[in-house]
């Protein structure tokens, strides 16, 4: 003869089962969560590809411009590389507050969507 389940039984198992829903439901929002950043982040780096090559050639054409004007093109280069070290400097000294809390709070924003 079998037994009848308890209501003990009946609880322990409703429980065992939550769990394992909820377990589930945390794994999948982990997965969507992951998911979205690294969408993100891939859209950010290929702009981040393109906006460097219209950087690249607008800074060519600028250099080789200046060099015009100033008789010797090695000039433009110079002016111009002059001018990327000043903003390099600037970012260094700013980088925690611009790129580090920029970054660390769209991440936290995206993981806790």
């Amino acid at each position: 003869m079998q037994e009848e389940p308890t209501d003990i039984d009946i609880l322990l198992s409703d429980a065992g089962d939550f769990i394992e829903t909820k377990a589930t439901l945390w794994k999948l929002k982990t997965i969507e969560s992951l998911a979205d950043v690294s969408g993100e982040l891939v859209a950010g780096l290929a702009m981040i590809v393109f906006a460097s090559f219209v950087v690249i050639l607008i800074s060519i054409g600028v250099a080789l411009w200046l060099g015009e004007i100033l008789g010797k093109s090695y000039y433009g280069f110079f002016i111009v590389g002059g001018f990327y070290a000043i903003i390099a400097l600037i970012i260094l000294v700013r980088r925690e507050r611009w790129l580090k809390d920029t970054f660390s709070n769209m991440l936290i924003r995206k993981i806790l969507k």
